[in-house]
């Protein structure tokens, strides 16, 4: 019993690997899983279907020995840790503050639709499918394909709409805009028609 409780003492705190060694390698699976999903491309993040979403599942479990090596301590998954979130916090700070690095890691925007027409050839080397393209218009208040003015799929994997003016959902302020119109009008139509009626 004793032997137990040592042999579990021991793993919760020695660590398998030094330190530097654990940083080293948790930093190195960050810069090469940041390097593998830019290669990707922006479709990955932008509709995850069942395929997607086994291989970032998978992904995780394949990479878990190269971050922790021999190493099943709690320390050393909590140093792991730590390097993780830290490295992450420094590059997204970073990338916000410098453009030609955001677009390097990020890549840039891709029109993939224009006036109400679909950029079949963009669509395709993204790796998307228009019916996916056409399920996130509706998505975002579009009808049909010739209301969009523009969609756009952001380097972050969404896809922003933009629909036609003629086309777009009338909001709180056009509504109250609206109503104090036809208040206006109304009071003007009846002072003229009881006017009218006294002569």
């Amino acid at each position: 019993m004793s032997l137990l409780a040592s042999q579990t003492g021991h793993d919760l705190v020695t660590m398998g690997i030094p330190v530097v060694e654990k940083v080293l390698r948790t930093v190195g699976v960050y810069i090469g899983l940041v390097a593998l999903l830019r290669l990707a491309g922006k479709r990955d993040l932008a509709q995850l279907n069942s395929f997607d979403l086994v291989v970032l599942l998978l992904l995780s479990n394949v990479v878990q020995n190269a971050v922790i090596g021999s190493d099943n301590s709690l320390v050393g998954g909590l140093i792991g840790a730590v390097v993780l979130v830290s490295i992450n916090a420094v590059v997204v700070r970073v990338i916000a503050r410098n453009t030609t690095l955001a677009v390097l890691l990020e890549g840039t925007e891709t029109v993939l639709v224009r006036d109400g027409e679909m950029l079949h050839e963009d669509i395709r080397r993204l790796g998307l499918r228009e019916e996916e393209v056409v399920t996130a218009l509706h998505r975002q208040g579009a009808s049909t394909l010739s209301e969009v003015r523009s969609a756009v799929l952001k380097p972050g994997g969404t896809i922003e709409v933009t629909l036609k003016q003629s086309d777009e959902n009338a909001t709180k302020g056009d509504v109250l805009r609206l109503e104090a119109k036809l208040d206006a009008f109304l009071a003007r139509s009846g002072g003229s028609g009881g006017s009218g009626g006294s002569t």
